[in-house]
């Protein structure tokens, strides 16, 4: 087995040694993340050797079953990590003592997974979750599985079904307290597994999400969250994006009081100023926002935290640092401090906040990700011709696809295989030098290295460039503080988020790095629970607990002969594109309760075992 950051390993014999794997003979299989490194080894390579075993020596026929049971355990998620130790003691041994080279090389399969993808062993042990969706015993659906927050997604999706859009809302509401606007800025991996795919298409799950929050705001229901009685511990929440909202929504309805201390002028984080209105509205913003005011969060705006000592020794007896990743990456080329030239957070931020911004009739942005996207669209919005720039071809992007699909309709001009050299002035305009990209070999990402290609360097004139490379926190407020910081983020236990500093919890952008709001309102979850273990004077474990919610009954329907039949997947109205190009009026739109029944008649229903 060979990982991906060792892709470019020679297929020889001897460089595949080297990285813990054996040449066979039967070829090169290429697994993907849909592929469990422990369902693979247990029920390929261990079947086989335990069939081949010709039994003649008692290290390779009863140490190949042994392992089985170990791995059968770890699959099921009855595993404990000594299991884990055996099992890597038993593989050495039956190495060291098999009489055959079949007995010799039958534990490498473990032995190089556990080298490459431990993470992926201790998922299944301490986290009793499978990171492919593929190990059937630690999952109902694997959607809801893939799920950060572990949305019962065939649940609320079963509801709506049958029309009770209120209480899918309720279900919803109950592990995601942003269902709204999770349900237009989501990058919604549960959908990457849906089974339904296998017959036709994904189901549209995050408009679904959507739907059944429109329906119930729209027509005015109100769903009435009942908290635990108050507590005297007092919390304080660094950052108002979706991390902090989040872990202030739990330990609120704990009946933990909470602060949230917010250096803009607006709650929200990125959602209200690195996320356009087009995608968000601000007022599902404020809404959701508003939502979590009413059970008791107080959220203090412009008043940036400068010391977290100091909020520990005002009485908070705990402390989450979510204070995400606002700073730009520079591209680190000549000219880039030239008037003109923006980072995308900044300009995203000052457009959210009314600030005026002069682009000029014709701006380049760099990057490919959704900050990319979302500068060269938000540009189109104020009237530019707008080009942007990517050092790697489409398929790498790391915006979201749609997003991108979005983009080239509006106009936008992509100049892939391309990247930046130097930015001169050129009166009030300015000289780009862009040069062309080759690819190289690939990199710890499996993506191809992008490699300028010599003398192929060309000129664009542009009034305006916007830098959209990469964001990356801010912690210099807590780096004298005792709080450990590395590679400008802040290190947090990634099961806990305990920091190093007692009582001090860190999580979202600023632990991760830039990632997405599902992830981080997951990682508000994560504090919350760790924070209520530790102000109860227990240790923080590594499951996320939440306080208990009143079930609500989903139907247990199978899905008729006639829903399991091929058919399209619904795709939500848009804007013209006359109107969005002019204005920041929301693009996508909601499904109509007709569309949202049908689309939700789509659903296997695999949480049901039909047939198991």
């Amino acid at each position: 087995m060979i990982p991906i950051d060792a892709i470019n390993t020679p297929i020889d014999y001897e460089s595949v040694p080297l990285q813990g794997a054996i040449m066979g003979s039967g070829g090169v299989v290429v697994m993907d993340e849909n592929n469990c490194m422990v369902d693979i080894v247990k029920n390929s390579f261990l079947q086989f050797t335990a069939e081949e075993s010709c039994g003649k020596c008692t290290p390779c026929r009863a140490g190949i079953p042994q392992m089985q049971v170990i791995m059968d355990k770890i699959s099921s998620g009855e595993a404990t990590m000594d299991d884990l130790d055996a099992l890597t003691q038993l593989a050495d041994m039956i190495t060291s003592t098999s009489l055959c080279g079949l007995g010799q090389t039958s534990p490498n399969p473990v032995i190089s997974t556990l080298r490459h993808y431990r993470a992926e062993y201790e998922a299944h042990i301490i986290d009793k979750h499978c990171p492919a969706a593929v190990c059937r015993h630690l999952f109902k659906s694997p959607c809801q599985h893939t799920c950060p927050v572990e949305l019962d997604v065939p649940g609320y999706i079963s509801l709506i079904k049958e029309g009770k859009f209120v209480e899918a809302y309720a279900l919803i509401k109950q592990r995601n307290p942003l269902p709204a606007i999770c349900g237009r800025v989501c990058h919604h991996p549960c959908e990457l597994k849906c089974n339904r795919a296998q017959v036709d298409e994904s189901l549209a799950i995050r408009d679904l999400k959507r739907f059944a929050a429109d329906y119930t705001y729209n027509t005015g229901a109100k769903i009435v969250q009942k908290c635990a009685p108050a507590k005297a511990e007092k919390v304080a929440i660094i950052g108002a994006g979706p991390a902090g909202l989040s872990a202030a929504w739990d330990l609120a309805v704990d009946g933990y009081p909470v602060t949230i201390f917010e250096a803009l002028p607006v709650a929200g984080g990125m959602l209200a100023v690195g996320v356009p209105e087009y995608r968000l509205p601000r007022d599902i913003l404020q809404k959701e926002i508003d939502e979590i005011k009413e059970i008791g969060v107080e959220i203090k705006l412009n008043t940036p935290v400068k010391d977290t000592n100091a909020l520990l020794k005002e009485g908070y007896k705990a402390v989450f640092i979510a204070t995400g990743a606002h700073l730009g990456v520079k591209m680190n080329i000549p000219g880039e401090e030239l008037p003109g030239v923006y980072d995308a957070a900044v300009f995203l931020r000052k457009v959210a906040l009314g600030d005026k911004v002069e682009l000029g009739k014709r701006v380049a942005v760099v990057g490919g990700g959704n900050s990319a996207i979302d500068s060269a669209r938000v540009a189109v919005r104020q009237g530019a011709e707008v080009h942007l720039i990517y050092r790697r071809e489409r398929p790498d992007m790391p915006a979201m696809s749609e997003e991108v699909d979005a983009a080239e309709k509006e106009g936008i001009q992509f100049h892939f295989l391309t990247n930046p050299v130097k930015i001169e002035a050129a009166g009030k305009a300015k000289k780009l030098t862009l040069t062309k990209m080759d690819q190289g070999d690939y990199d710890r990402s499996g993506r191809k290295v992008a490699k300028p290609i010599a003398g192929s360097e060309f000129a664009l004139g542009v009034d305006s460039i916007i830098e959209a490379i990469g964001h990356i926190p801010d912690t210099s407020f807590i780096k004298s503080e005792g709080v450990e910081i590395k590679d400008t983020v802040i290190v947090a236990d990634k099961r806990t988020l305990a920091t190093n500093h007692p009582g001090i919890f860190a999580g979202g952008d600023a632990v991760l790095g830039a990632q997405t709001v599902i992830e981080a309102i997951a990682h508000g979850q994560r504090a919350a629970s760790s924070i209520k273990r530790y102000l109860q004077g227990k240790q923080p474990g590594p499951r996320v607990q939440r306080y208990s919610y009143d079930p609500i009954p989903t139907p247990q329907i199978v899905p008729t002969d006639e829903e399991t039949k091929e058919k399209a997947r619904a795709v939500e109205n848009e804007l013209p594109l006359k109107k969005r190009k002019t204005s920041f009026k929301e693009v996508a739109l909601t499904f109509t309760p007709e569309q949202a029944q049908s689309e939700a008649a789509r659903c296997l229903r695999c949480d049901l075992d039909i047939g198991g």
